[in-house]
């Protein structure tokens, strides 16, 4: 419904003004935002998960890639037919996630230890990080299929309404001064939410207030703007 940018001073600058689901990248300072439930985006364990299958040839990856793309499939058609996933699924599925990632973290303990890495401790395998991460964050990784018509499975909606702020970095290298990118999350999130309201970017740019109006509309549902 709506798309809000602020500029901040670094990764860890996630703010501390959200509320409800916040469906992320599985960065740590994202994890550490309170007064938020968190969902991974799944996006980046398939793509995880297929190279671990792929290159390391490990055979409890693409079972894990299956476990996700069938939990995927529950969520979408309970989404389209507006109704609740089965009990007896949900178990099948949060029971074969236990036994895929205990067998994929046994597996791992029971191999060489790797050589101690530049801060002391031994390196992990990305295989090992990879079932601790989903072990420790079950509960997370998991929320899309508890509300499927609400929580999405991947973070793509905010990834492409990023894309623009990228695109600007790599061809300009960043902004010169904080006006200017200040100036450019306000105009991209002024764009952004024009076209989900499906109201004219124009003449919302043209709008007195357009700034307030989208702050009416995320209380209200306020009308499209006139000119």
């Amino acid at each position: 419904m709506l798309t809000v940018l602020r500029i901040g001073i670094g990764r860890g600058d996630v703010g501390r003004d959200f509320e409800g689901i916040l469906v992320h990248d599985v960065f740590s300072s994202s994890f550490g935002l309170e007064g938020v439930r968190h969902a991974p985006c799944h996006t980046h364990h398939l793509r995880q998960l297929k190279a671990l299958a792929t290159i390391d040839g490990e055979e409890r990856a693409e079972r894990m890639r299956d476990i996700l793309r069938r939990a995927r499939k529950a969520a979408v058609d309970a989404r389209n037919q507006k109704c609740e996933i089965a009990d007896s699924l949900l178990l099948d599925i949060s029971s074969s996630w236990d036994q895929i990632l205990n067998d994929a973290i046994a597996y791992h303990e029971a191999l060489l230890p790797l050589p101690t890495g530049t801060h002391g401790r031994a390196e992990r395998r990305p295989g090992r990080n990879c079932a601790l991460r989903l072990r420790k964050r079950k509960a997370e990784c998991l929320r899309f299929l508890s509300d499927p018509r609400q929580v999405p499975f991947t973070n793509n909606q905010a990834e492409r309404d990023f894309r623009m702020v990228k695109l600007r970095q790599k061809i300009s290298g960043g902004f010169r001064t904080t006006n200017g990118a200040q100036r450019f999350a306000i105009l991209r999130t002024i764009m952004h939410t024009a076209r989900k309201q499906g109201w004219n970017v124009l003449e919302t740019l043209a709008h007195p207030e357009p700034t307030q109006l989208i702050q009416n509309c995320a209380t209200d549902n306020s009308p499209p703007p006139t000119t």
